[in-house]
């Protein structure tokens, strides 16, 4: 496999597991390679379906019927034979069925994912809050960029939802306590599983002042609109954060 089929593995495999539109995939770019040696195709499976954060953490099962519906269309377009890996795959993902829950991975810099289980609809239990928006995405891409304004620092997120922003940011840039907050019990209770899904430990409070090597994390209930002096005051951050609490 060439530089250019690599970058095009990792392409696909970043996309694929956070769930990238399909639309939006380089798929121009897989035909070209497709058309060269149509066998590339599995290792595009292997590094998407058959990748083991998928495999561990699959994303939506509507979302893998197109993903391989599409891949298919591609494979076939070559005239090669029908290779039985795809099918196979496919087969399963139709008799999967369909989950109200599914996962998202995000792949860091250094390769390592942080995932989240989100609700596979965008309104679920009277909140917008159970799916990742793209404004959180935006945060945790510029926080890598300038990690060093995180480093060791006291932080409280505002809205933190199911809680991308702040999981990129424990893992990237190492600040010294972490605090999630928001306001609805359904968002925190996933909030909290997706803290703990990435290997975090919670403390109980907030205010936890303990010298760890690692970043000490929380989640506190919270409403950005009726926070009080009082409460501002307990959590103790040195830095405060939102994405999207307009």
């Amino acid at each position: 496999m060439d530089a250019v089929q690599a970058g095009l593995c990792d392409t696909f495999q970043r996309d694929f597991l956070c769930c990238r539109r399909i639309g939006s995939l380089p798929w121009k770019d897989l035909e070209h390679q497709l058309s060269i040696r149509p066998s590339f195709v599995l290792r595009i499976l292997e590094q998407t379906i058959n990748h083991p954060v998928s495999q561990k953490y699959p994303p939506s099962s509507q979302y893998r019927r197109l993903f391989l519906s599409e891949l298919i269309k591609k494979h076939e377009r070559t005239g090669a034979e029908p290779l039985d890996d795809i099918y196979t795959a496919f087969a399963e993902v139709l008799n999967s069925g369909d989950n109200t829950l599914c996962y998202k991975s995000y792949c860091l810099p250094t390769g390592d994912p942080v995932t989240l289980a989100e609700n596979v609809a965008i309104i679920s239990e009277g909140t917008t809050g159970l799916v990742t928006w793209e404004a959180a995405l935006f945060l945790a891409e510029w926080a890598i960029e300038n990690n060093g304004l995180f480093n060791n620092r006291t932080i409280l997120e505002l809205g933190s939802g199911i809680g991308l922003s702040g999981l990129v940011i424990c893992r990237s840039c190492s600040p010294r306590r972490y605090t999630f907050s928001d306001s609805h019990q359904k968002v925190l209770q996933q909030l909290k599983e997706n803290v703990l899904l990435n290997g975090f430990m919670l403390s109980e409070e907030p205010s936890d002042t303990r010298k760890t090597p690692t970043t000490i994390v929380s989640v506190t209930e919270l409403d950005w609109e009726s926070v009080t002096e009082q409460e501002l005051v307990a959590l103790d951050a040195d830095l405060v954060i939102a994405s999207d609490v307009c």
